[in-house]
């Protein structure tokens, strides 16, 4: 992990992103204090709706197992 300066981390800034990439994280600080921080970005797709359509099948009797007072928390009584 490396600090610098906002101004030194402005003229710097392609190297700095460079460095996030490789998994370096970078402190930006003003007059030696840190403000924030530099970090990549988890790349994660984002999710489909309806990907496990036809995947997952709920028993007919799935609420007949449920204590009735389980059943009604879920119901909101």
């Amino acid at each position: 992990m490396q600090t610098m300066n906002i101004h030194e981390a402005k003229t710097q800034f392609s190297k700095l992103i460079e460095a996030v990439v490789q998994g370096e994280e970078v402190i930006i600080a003003r007059s030696g204090k840190p403000v924030a921080s530099l970090v990549a970005i988890s790349a994660t797709p984002p999710r489909k709706a309806g990907a496990l359509k036809g995947k997952i099948t709920i028993a007919d009797d799935f609420d007949a197992a449920l204590p009735g007072s389980v059943l009604d928390a879920f119901e909101g009584n």
